[in-house]
């Protein structure tokens, strides 16, 4: 990964308070495409707070989302899958829990 998205996923996965929210929510991704109220029920938490992580990581172009409404799907973008061993690597190394 080059040292510009590096700084990028830093800053969104472990920089931030939300940070690591956003990574279980890839994480979930990764294994399985789903829509924000699915996300919300495995996660445990309130649907907003998905929808607000689910914006930022669309903000950064970290995921996708298929469809309209109450049905849209979100994935974790081509650069996610791409680099996904890569950002769980260095969250581990900079003391996350992946």
């Amino acid at each position: 990964m080059d040292r510009e998205t590096e700084r990028l996923v830093w800053y969104i996965l472990g920089a931030t308070r939300g940070g690591p929210m956003r990574m279980r929510i890839i994480e979930k991704l990764i294994n399985r495409p789903q829509n924000m109220n699915s996300l919300a029920r495995e996660l445990d938490v309130n649907y907003r707070t998905v929808e607000h992580h689910i914006n930022m990581l669309i903000k950064s172009e970290m995921v996708v989302g298929e469809g309209e409404g109450y049905g849209k799907i979100y994935f974790p973008s081509a650069l996610v899958e791409r680099i996904y061993d890569e950002i769980v690597a260095m969250m581990k190394r900079r003391g996350m829990n992946v």
